[in-house]
């Protein structure tokens, strides 16, 4: 492998042609008029939309050639579908397209089982919303989908939501250079339980020396149960601001707690 190199099934992405709008026009017409090698040409000269797409699920820990695939399955759909007379650029109406079949792709290689009957509703809602957006060349709403399926839109929602792939807690969603933010920074528990007290007395004893900034900001987030935004938004500084201040004061706390 050269330093530039990359290969993804057998393709070297290093290579890959760039086409600009107008020969895109050009080979869409050529496409239509019954010219399939055009089409191989669109396919050839977008698969840099591809790599571009599945960079976002780098994480997930799949294999980069079963992305790059399910992804070029994604791409093939959106060229076989794209309408001219929209005025949208390819890859606006694209990317949402390869997205959606690799999310599919991930929801079905998903370990956490969801009912069969939910999976139909599901599946039937993404295929609804592809047909809407390939008319509209926008996203659809949860309530168009619901409409144009005849469901109620509860039913819609609640299906998506139950294929939704999981996150972790400790998932980053932010960071400023600093201390990243997590997913867990971003929730608040509403319950207060009676057994939570003897914590909630260590707590306490634990913030005595803190100074009042780093008390107020400990006892919004763990006694009212609010998220560091909203904390945030009280005070009137930054997210990352109130993570830092908030794991600082936990920091000293614990050193109060053990002297």
């Amino acid at each position: 492998m050269t330093r530039h190199k990359v290969e993804i099934c057998g393709v070297d992405t290093s290579k890959l042609p760039v086409l600009k709008n107008e020969e895109m026009r050009k080979l869409f017409k050529r496409m239509q008029a019954g010219d399939q090698s055009a089409r191989e040409e669109l396919v050839n000269g977008n698969l840099r939309l591809v790599l571009s797409v599945i960079q976002r699920f780098h994480h997930r820990g799949e294999y980069v050639d079963d992305l790059f695939q399910v992804g070029c399955i994604g791409l093939m759909k959106s060229i076989d579908n794209f309408d001219l007379s929209q005025n949208v650029k390819f890859s606006t109406y694209a990317v949402p397209m390869i997205i959606g079949e690799i999310r599919r792709y991930l929801r079905d290689n998903n370990p956490i089982r969801v009912s069969r009957s939910l999976r139909d509703i599901a599946y039937k809602a993404l295929q609804v919303r592809e047909r809407l957006m390939s008319k509209t060349s926008k996203d659809p709403t949860p309530m168009e989908i619901a409409e144009e399926m005849g469901i109620p839109h509860s039913d819609v929602v609640f299906a998506l939501d139950a294929i939704q792939d999981p996150v972790s807690l400790f998932e980053p969603i932010y960071n400023d250079g600093g201390d990243p933010i997590f997913v867990m920074d971003q929730l608040k528990d509403d319950k207060n339980k009676d057994s939570l007290w003897i914590d909630e007395i260590a707590l306490k004893e634990g913030m005595r020396r803190l100074n009042e900034r780093e008390k107020m900001i400990l006892n919004k987030r763990f006694f009212q149960g609010k998220t560091q935004m909203e904390v945030a938004e009280e005070i009137g500084i930054s997210q990352a601001q109130v993570s830092r201040l908030e794991k600082a004061a936990i920091e000293q706390m614990n050193k109060n707690i053990n002297q």
